[in-house]
């Protein structure tokens, strides 16, 4: 019994530091910028949903969501399919020195380095190829820091699956590419879910590089355009508090949609 209250006891805890910010988050959405820096209470005194409203009629947050989201689904769509393709290659050739090996650790370095190294060569890049304050440009700099991401995540998804059955598959007259597209493929879409969710959050949570590459609302996404709320007097706390809101809707909802194959995917490997 006392296991039982120390379990509930623990979960509470767990579960009022997780929720807790949640719910400031919403409840501030709710209040005016003046209940919020005078008032400052723990509710809303009179809940209001003209924050919401401000964000799309004047702040342009629609252009800041479309944004992000074509620019998201793109980036993570192109990742997903190059970085499938390499860690499937890197699974199941081998290359003399173990250069498949050398490969994987060569990409996850990659992917460690802090984005401020790259920043200034990214813009001169972006500059020369005249794709500045464009989703082009954003998508092909998401799309090549997911890349390297997805590789090495997908690869070890691969490396569960046998060969046996692409090679049961070959035998009865497959080609090696229809042999993983129809058997190995669909083994693997638990990890290509989780995989994905990564990709989604880290993409469309960036800021860095869209706050040197964009300018204007045309291609700012969501992280940036939310930074205009912060002015040089005052800030729009509210605003803030409803596009930190809506922000996090489009992942939430992609989550729950993939939910099912998220958490095979978290836990495959796990048990042998």
């Amino acid at each position: 019994m006392n296991t039982r209250a120390a379990r509930a006891g623990i979960l509470a805890v767990i579960l009022t530091l997780v929720l807790a910010p949640l719910y400031w988050l919403v409840s501030t959405s709710l209040k005016s910028n003046q209940e919020i820096t005078q008032a400052r209470t723990l509710y809303p005194n009179a809940p209001t949903l003209d924050n919401y409203i401000r964000l799309f009629h004047e702040k342009e947050f629609a252009a800041y969501l479309s944004n992000s989201l074509v620019v998201t689904i793109a980036s993570v769509s192109i990742a997903l399919v190059l970085g499938t393709l390499g860690a499937y290659a890197i699974a199941r050739f081998r290359l003399p020195f173990m250069l498949e090996r050398k490969a994987v650790l060569f990409l996850l370095t990659m992917r460690i380095v802090p984005p401020v190294v790259i920043l200034i060569p990214v813009f001169l890049l972006m500059l020369k190829l005249n794709l500045l304050d464009s989703w082009w440009g954003l998508i092909i700099t998401y799309t090549a820091f997911n890349v390297t991401f997805c590789v090495w995540m997908m690869e070890s998804f691969f490396r569960e699956v046998p060969v046996d059955l692409e090679e049961a598959a070959m035998v009865d007259g497959n080609s090696r590419f229809a042999a993983f597209y129809r058997i190995t493929l669909p083994l693997v879409a638990p990890g290509l879910a989780a995989t994905a969710i990564f990709a989604v959050i880290v993409t469309i949570n960036e800021f860095m590089f869209s706050l040197v590459l964009t300018a204007t609302p045309a291609a700012m996404t969501m992280p940036r355009g939310t930074a205009t709320l912060i002015g040089r007097i005052d800030t729009d706390w509210a605003s803030m508090a409803a596009a930190g809101i809506v922000g996090a809707l489009p992942v939430v909802i992609f989550s729950l949609l993939v939910q099912r194959h998220l958490v095979r995917g978290l836990t495959m490997g796990a048990v042998k």
